[in-house]
């Protein structure tokens, strides 16, 4: 008769029988290294035990981080330091200091009563702008997450389809804020989202009778709909094809804050439609004596806007009631643009002459070479965002040609080069004994 073989567990030394595969689930003969099924348990408990000490770790952590961003970033500094960047929009930078304030005292208190299991629910603060393109709407929110050093992302909704179509599924938008955050779960788990083109995944009912899918409108707003409301994501890699046995990555959705953004074009004709049916709401202003350029009737139009106006154009009532905070931007006029070029930290004609000082070049625009910038820009009706293109298409030739030389100069840029695209003048700059 054989003699039963034992061999000792390397951990916990108790000996057990080769054959049984099922106590001495893992044995090296070559080594003689070996493990029994209960020191198993005991490491997967400890690294289970180990790892949600982990988690409570970083949450004491973030909570702290929490108090520094509530305590530095109160209201009027976040409005403070969006006017060094943005210009008009004073009532837009209110509303969005105050909802992001309050977006993270909420996730303050919703920490605070997760350990003492008692208070109410704080919905979020989600905002929805609206707004004519070159507004500001992205600048706002990219400033906003340069303040707080928070991640960010941004993601056009008009790319995003019904799952099942063609085209990038909802998940895409937390995707983004995932890579945006290094990967790291936990800062992605309290970034913001800015869905721009939100206006394009609006329903089209009554307009497209055609009995065909809507891949783009309202599959995608009911796609959002848990996203923005706090739901776990589930998604792949970037370059994995999306199928039942890829792995994927996990993202609570409760405390990302979503803004969405748009230009809404033709809304106006919805609320102006509305405030006609109440004459005496309206009298004073639309009804007026004398008659109202487009832009100042678009701006007070477009302030009087309510949440049955977004139903109207096409945004289904569940993704408006998961956007509680409504945001509008005014039209920027000639002198707003003006402003931009040159007043916020960043405006264009600063970043280039400041570039062209670097090849030694002294770089001057006259009074009538920005408003004639700031005229094109108005005549393209791209807002402030074709500034720096129209510099760029007046400078292409002089910055390919100036770093030819190292001399010293100083080039003037007036209307004509702006208007008519005539060179700009290059003269040499002498520096003073």
């Amino acid at each position: 008769m054989a003699k039963d073989i034992y061999h000792a567990c390397s951990i916990c030394k108790r000996k057990i029988k080769i054959q049984d595969q099922y106590d001495m689930p893992i044995y090296d003969p070559g080594s003689g290294f070996a493990i029994c099924r209960e020191c198993i348990k005991n490491i997967n408990q400890f690294l289970e035990e180990n790892e949600q000490a982990q988690q409570r770790r970083e949450k004491r952590r973030f909570a702290l981080e929490l108090d520094k961003i509530i305590d530095k970033n109160r209201p009027h500094v976040i409005k403070q330091f969006l006017d060094e960047y943005i210009i008009n929009q004073d009532r837009a930078k209110k509303i969005l200091s105050v909802a992001v304030y309050n977006h993270y005292k909420r996730m303050k208190y919703m920490e605070d009563k997760r350990e003492k299991e008692d208070g109410i629910e704080i919905e979020k603060s989600n905002v929805i702008m609206l707004g004519p393109s070159g507004c500001g709407k992205t600048a706002l929110i990219s400033h906003l997450a340069q303040l707080l050093d928070i991640p960010f992302a941004v993601t056009d909704a008009s790319s995003l389809t019904e799952a099942g179509f063609v085209g990038a599924d909802v998940e895409v938008a937390v995707r983004n804020l995932y890579y945006a955050a290094d990967k790291d779960i936990e800062k992605t788990e309290h970034g913001i989202i800015y869905l721009d083109e939100f206006d394009k995944i609006a329903r089209k009912s009554g307009e497209n009778n055609s009995i065909t899918a809507d891949p783009g409108h309202e599959g995608v707003q009911q796609g959002l709909l848990k996203m923005i409301e706090g739901n776990v994501v589930e998604f792949t890699a970037r370059g994995q094809r999306k199928h039942p046995e890829a792995p994927t990555i996990k993202v609570d959705t409760t405390n990302i804050l979503f803004i969405v953004g748009g230009a809404f074009v033709g809304i106006d004709k919805i609320i102006e439609k509305r405030l006609k049916k109440d004459d005496a709401s309206i009298g004073f202003s639309l009804k007026s004596g004398h008659k109202k350029s487009g832009e100042a009737k678009y701006d007070e139009l477009i302030g009087q806007v309510t949440p049955e106006d977004l139903m109207k154009y096409g945004i289904i009532p569940e993704i408006i009631g998961r956007l509680p905070i409504i945001c509008t931007l005014e039209n920027l006029d000639e002198d707003a643009l003006l402003r931009i070029l040159t007043e916020p930290r960043n405006a264009p004609v600063r970043q280039y002459k400041e570039l062209m000082a670097l090849d030694g070049i002294e770089l001057v625009f006259t009074q009538e070479a920005l408003r004639a910038v700031a005229k094109k820009a108005i005549a393209r009706k791209t807002g402030a965002r074709s500034l720096k293109g129209i510099i760029e298409e007046a400078m292409l030739d002089l910055m390919f040609e100036l770093p030819k030389s190292k001399q010293p100069r100083r080039v003037t840029v007036n209307a004509d080069c702006i208007e008519k695209g005539e060179k700009p003048l290059v003269e040499p700059l002498y520096e003073e004994n």
